[in-house]
């Protein structure tokens, strides 16, 4: 996912992807502890996309207060 992307999402639509991506990373979790993980680089795109949704998020917050 792109920061320009994010940056053009709407407050809404930032919680409802970053909730997406908390479901995502819970499952990745789980098949990682099952031992069935094929894409183990997913679980660190996840972790940063979180990241860049949470920074925006709270830039957007910060302005509108």
């Amino acid at each position: 996912m792109k920061i320009d992307d994010i940056r053009r999402m709407t407050p809404d639509q930032l919680q409802d992807q970053l909730i997406q991506l908390k479901k995502e990373q819970f499952n990745l979790r789980f098949q990682a502890a099952t031992g069935q993980m094929e894409k183990t680089h997913r679980v660190d795109e996840i972790r940063k996309d979180i990241a860049r949704l949470k920074t925006v998020l709270r830039g957007k917050a910060a302005a509108a207060a």
